[in-house]
């Protein structure tokens, strides 16, 4: 059989099929996004009228396949991936996803699971190699196969800037003042804010805190970590309504990592830990539940931390703790490229003084190293921005933790100096890639990370990238004009 014979014939999927219509009926739903995820995190899709959702359910839509790389072309003029001769791709909707849009109740989106066209004379029908969403939940599946269960969580810290407009809608500085923890700037963004959790509580994120971060407009609101599908799927949400929100309240959404110079950029930090066991459990976020298919509001709980102390020292992690941070401290260079994945992204790690982090090395509480253990239990991924497709940087994650656990691995001591300290010291560092040319040139000799773009989808990464990359260097700056036009004669 297919593989989108064998997905859309799966067991219990009628059943789901038939609860959705359920909820359709009984919340008045008119209207359907069919969603997926591009290359660089964008969300893709169709619409359809409700009255048409048990046959999208079972024969899917189609689209062209270049929607995966959001449809561009590159600074030739040429269509990025795929040419307009290409087949076109079939989305097939999950119905456990299903979960009506808060702003507009006559509305539902569902996440769909992409596969190559069913008539195609190679690979007729396979899964779509170019889906992100369905690249993670295939590598987590395999991980779990050969470490008898083992499993990631984790959870991200997504920090972004609310920016004020202008009168022609540009972006006019942030709405509030850098001041970090300040809860006179938090509140004066509370209209903002608890709109953002009034919409993610109704769409299954369990948001537990937030505050003013330290730079102009910077909130980060957080919510409960999971398994990565589900926690890269509810930062994808966060996103889309963070965006309706701005424009709710006439403000701009910015996720851009750093559009301004002198303060902090938005990171999204990720804090992983690896488990045994553990059950689903369904949060009670109101009476939102009735909304919603029960996985939306669904998390992983309880279970065997591995990265936890097994010996007297209560911040050194237990051994697969070690080998999970060895392995990624192995592979930064390349994760880099994915974690950092705009041009804008190094203007970060170039800001010093912001705690960015451009060392690969890793500590207890340190801020200056890519890798801190922040908490018994778990570590902080901190060489990652706010612009981050995270289904492709879990699925990187997982793999770099793979090859340190099969090859057990050891990450060294750690470093409880600040690195600039250690580094004047004598102690010999290894920086990160400091531009996304250099980031890429990582990554394309790294088998292991390019192992979680499979097929099509890391050559499609690297020529996206790479005409971004190019693209900026073919390009005369402000920079440009202001530092040379009268330096001579």
């Amino acid at each position: 059989m297919q593989d989108i014979e064998m997905f859309v014939d799966a067991p219990g999927r009628d059943e789901k099929v038939a609860q959705v219509r359920k909820l359709i009926n009984d919340l008045g739903i008119e209207y359907l996004y069919l969603q997926f995820v591009s290359v660089t995190g964008r969300i893709c899709g169709k619409g359809i009228p409700a009255d048409h959702w048990e046959s999208v359910a079972k024969k899917g839509f189609q689209l062209v396949y270049g929607a995966t790389v959001n449809l561009f072309v590159n600074r030739h003029g040429a269509y990025m991936g795929y040419g307009p001769e290409a087949a076109e791709l079939v989305g097939i909707p999950e119905p456990e996803t299903f979960c009506q849009l808060p702003w507009d109740k006559r509305v539902a989106r569902i996440w769909c699971t992409l596969f190559r066209n069913r008539e195609e004379r190679k690979e007729a029908g396979a899964f779509l190699t170019s889906d992100c969403r369905g690249n993670l939940r295939r590598i987590h599946e395999q991980f779990k196969s050969e470490h008898g269960g083992l499993h990631m969580r984790h959870g991200t810290e997504p920090e972004m800037m609310w920016l004020k407009k202008d009168a022609n809608g540009a972006p006019a500085g942030g709405f509030s003042k850098p001041y970090c923890y300040h809860i006179d700037q938090f509140e004066s963004l509370r209209p903002v804010y608890m709109k953002v959790i009034e919409y993610s509580r109704a769409m299954g994120l369990d948001m537990i805190q937030g505050d003013h971060e330290d730079a102009p407009g910077q909130l980060e609101l957080n919510f409960t970590f999971d398994d990565p599908m589900r926690t890269a799927d509810r930062l994808t949400t966060y996103r889309q309504i963070c965006a309706q929100v701005a424009r709710e309240f006439d403000l701009i959404a910015c996720f851009m990592s750093k559009p301004f110079m002198g303060v902090s950029a938005s990171g999204c930090h990720h804090n992983i830990s690896f488990w045994r066991g553990g059950e689903e459990t369904i949060k009670k976020l109101g009476q939102y539940q009735m909304k919603a298919m029960p996985d939306v509001f669904t998390y992983l709980d309880g279970g065997e931390n591995t990265f936890m102390p097994d010996g007297d020292d209560l911040q050194m992690p237990g051994a697969v703790g070690k080998q999970v941070v060895a392995g990624i401290v192995t592979h930064l260079n390349a994760l880099t490229a994915i974690g950092c994945s705009t041009v804008n992204s190094y203007r970060r790690l170039w800001d010093t003084g912001f705690w960015a982090p451009v060392f690969a090395d890793w500590g207890f509480q340190n801020r200056t190293t890519g890798l801190r253990i922040s908490a018994p239990g778990r570590f902080e991924y901190r060489a990652v921005d706010s612009m981050v497709n995270p289904y492709l940087m879990a699925g990187a994650i997982i793999k770099a933790a793979d090859d340190g656990i099969k090859r057990n691995l050891d990450p060294g001591p750690p470093e409880e100096r600040n690195i600039y300290v250690a580094m004047e010291e004598g102690k010999q560092v290894r920086k990160l890639p400091m531009t996304l040319g250099h980031a890429l040139a990582e990554l394309s000799k790294d088998e292991v990370i390019k192992s979680a773009m499979p097929g099509e989808m890391y050559r499609l990464y690297n020529e996206y990238k790479t005409d971004e990359w190019e693209r900026f260097n073919h390009t005369v700056t402000n920079w440009d004009v202001e530092t040379y036009l009268d330096c001579l004669p």
